[in-house]
């Protein structure tokens, strides 16, 4: 089993920049595979950006060049720098793990609201 607290979420207006980051606790030496997902009001949740065991990332085509995804081997954390933020990216931001044999482990979401 593994225990994901995500924290950062906030009001930002637009231009401006957030730092969402995701404590990882339990079996964690099980994970191969972290990433963030977000889902707006009335839409379906989607992948913002996914980091491997070997370092490899993937961006959603939305976020490419704004976003960067990382993780913290040492302090079981992993962040996701959010910049140039714009009002459709408002949602709720989850973090998320995929462990074999449990599968996908999810914090609880914070909110990221860009608005003026």
């Amino acid at each position: 089993q593994v225990q994901l607290v995500e924290s950062g979420g906030g009001l930002v207006q637009p231009g401006g920049s957030l730092r969402l980051s995701c404590g990882i606790s339990g079996s964690i030496f099980s994970i191969y595979l972290m990433g963030w997902y977000r889902q707006a009001p009335g839409k379906q949740r989607e992948t913002v950006a996914l980091i491997n065991n070997s370092g490899l990332t993937n961006y959603a085509d939305s976020v490419k060049g704004r976003f960067a995804i990382s993780r913290d081997s040492a302090k079981n954390t992993l962040v996701l720098q959010m910049n140039s933020l714009k009002p459709e990216d408002t949602a709720v931001y989850y973090c998320n793990t995929k462990s074999y044999p449990s599968g996908d482990s999810w914090g609880q979401g914070t909110q990221v609201t860009v608005s003026s």
